[in-house]
């Protein structure tokens, strides 16, 4: 009965299984494989567009990579504040970029709109030799809020993007989570939007360790091979990594994780905010919850083996609960019940 995080889960079993196959026999290494090959045409297929994909483990490193590729040392990546590359990669997008400086952008729910970083952005000392150049900016979808960027506000952020001369960067950890969650293709929520790199991640959605640089701009990718290498994660065994993407994108089981993660969040959020004293600090519109509740219910919900994050950052009393693709619903369930019966208490 765990929501801490999409990061608890073991792996899926089609995941596992397509693991086993990739073990039969011997393959070309550093990604010179078949597997490796098909996923890179089959990610190509799926965002509708010719791409240059690079496979690596952990969504630090694609976030870092990927941003050392838009970003020289002296220049500045726009993110917002509670940002994953901002808050939680221990300063890997400034180490992977030579000394990048990151730079927050409000903005409500997790999200930065496109004013507010026009703003920013004209403000930014372009040209000044005394000021970090303004290089990239790295958009969260879905949010570390739990939201998500649709189509038309990724535009526009696309728009003034392109306006101060800056490429966008897209951390998709939870895309699945926000593609399902929206009547759009994978191409409208990158490519058509204005995203120019995306970290397509599978590893909280099922994988055992999988996440993918996807260029939809190939020319800046140029350098993406060596700083792969040279920062470790250019995998002599490529073919374990493709394997679990092979799996991942087959038969759209990417997809149907992420809708079951999403049902369970909405099935849960909607249970906890009727009880009284519930209040939901953000929108839930991917697989996470904000929510604040009163005390007892919490340690209540706690005594009875549930887990899950005190979010103290956003203030006392509030929890963050994570869904996942293998959540079971009679925990769920289970847990509405049990938060009603602390109520009525």
């Amino acid at each position: 009965m765990n929501f801490c995080s999409d990061n608890v889960t073991g792996c899926a079993p089609e995941i596992l299984e397509a693991l086993a196959r990739a073990n039969q026999g011997p393959a070309m290494p550093y990604g010179d494989d078949a597997l490796t090959a098909k996923v890179e045409r089959r990610i190509a297929e799926l965002f509708e567009h010719d791409v240059a994909v690079f496979l690596v483990a952990t969504g630090s490193s694609a976030n870092a990579l990927a941003l050392s590729c838009l970003t020289p040392p002296f220049g500045a990546i726009y993110s917002h504040p509670a940002a994953h590359v901002a808050v939680d990669e221990c300063g890997a997008p400034e180490f992977y970029s030579g000394g990048a400086k990151m730079v927050g952008v409000p903005g409500a729910h997790g999200k930065i709109a496109a004013a507010e970083l026009d703003q920013v952005l004209a403000a930014s000392g372009r040209g000044m030799v005394h000021h970090v150049q303004a290089a990239s900016v790295s958009l969260s979808q879905a949010t570390e809020a739990g939201t998500i960027y649709r189509p038309d506000e990724i535009a526009a952020i696309g728009e003034v993007a392109r306006r101060h001369h800056v490429r966008l960067h897209m951390d998709g950890a939870r895309f699945a989570n926000a593609l399902v969650a929206q009547n759009v293709s994978p191409a409208d929520l990158t490519w058509r939007s204005g995203v120019d790199v995306l970290s397509f991640g599978a590893s909280k959605n099922g994988a055992m360790a999988a996440e993918a640089v996807v260029f939809f701009d190939k020319s800046l990718a140029a350098e993406m091979p060596y700083r792969r290498k040279r920062g470790g994660h250019l995998f002599s065994k490529m073919r374990f990594l493709a394997a679990q993407f092979d799996a991942y994108l087959k038969d759209e089981l990417w997809l149907r994780h992420a809708r079951h993660a999403n049902a369970e969040a909405r099935r849960l959020s909607e249970g906890l905010a009727k009880l009284p004293g519930a209040r939901l600090l953000h929108p839930v519109e991917a697989n996470e919850i904000f929510i604040a509740l009163p005390e007892p219910i919490i340690s209540g919900l706690e005594q009875a083996g549930f887990k899950f994050y005190r979010w103290t950052e956003e203030g006392p009393g509030i929890l963050r609960l994570v869904t996942a693709f293998n959540t079971d619903p009679q925990h769920v369930t289970e847990f509405v019940k049990t938060a009603e019966r602390l109520a009525r208490k």
